[in-house]
């Protein structure tokens, strides 16, 4: 998988792309994550990417010249399956998302800032928005580091299990069960039984039932869907 994520802040980058499972998919050769920062594309002495908004209204807005000319060169030098804007008003971004688009080859993460990008851009270029909450971040960089991790996590070969993956929280519509570890027994909380008894067939269904609940108590949501 490509990823190639345009950006005015590639700096934001640093941490979160070189560290942890990203870093190990990288260094596997399971995924490429290239950055572009817009003011590499901008016209005149200053690089300005943002101006006013037309209509007087508050706040600046990403131009439309830098942002395109990055996706045009980009475009002419391979095929890409997604354009995708970062944007709080984007769709949900979900597990079942990020399923999907894990399977994709090639794909544009455009980060905005500002008041966003000229609506031109989402109407001739953008073919998916997502959004990773109902809530304003100062910019896309967050939600772009966000989206990779959960894509990048479920390509095959990247994690030690790859069973792991399909056993997390949303993978079936249900949260995951709690978890234990060693000590059997620490300040008297001890471990559940079942969990212990070597039963499979037991701790499969016991593992179900503290799903559902979970669920239920946290996530009712997704027990409708």
């Amino acid at each position: 998988m490509r990823i190639d994520v345009l950006t005015i802040f590639p700096e934001m980058f640093t941490g979160p792309f070189s560290e942890s499972i990203i870093k190990r998919a990288i260094n596997k050769g399971l995924a490429e994550i290239h950055l572009h920062n817009i003011r590499d594309y901008a016209a005149g002495k200053h690089k300005n990417v943002d101006d006013y908004a037309y209509g007087g209204r508050a706040g600046m807005v990403m131009m439309i010249q830098p942002i395109a000319d990055c996706i045009d060169k980009l475009s002419s030098e391979r095929s890409y399956d997604e354009v995708i804007f970062l944007t709080p008003d984007g769709d949900l971004f979900d597990q079942s998302t990020a399923n999907r688009l894990s399977l994709h080859k090639n794909l544009i993460l455009l980060c905005g800032h500002y008041k966003g990008i000229d609506e031109r851009l989402r109407e001739h270029y953008i073919t998916r928005e997502i959004s990773i909450g109902d809530y304003v971040l100062s910019g896309g960089e967050l939600a772009a580091a966000v989206v990779t991790d959960a894509m990048v996590r479920l390509l095959p070969g990247v994690l030690s299990d790859e069973t792991s993956a399909l056993s997390d929280s949303f993978q079936d519509n249900m949260l995951s069960p709690p978890v234990y570890t060693r000590p059997r027994e620490y300040k008297g909380w001890k471990v559940p039984d079942i969990l212990l008894s070597g039963n499979d067939k037991e701790i499969t269904l016991w593992n179900y039932n503290q799903s559902l609940k979970r669920t239920a108590e946290r996530r009712p949501r997704l027990l409708d869907e």
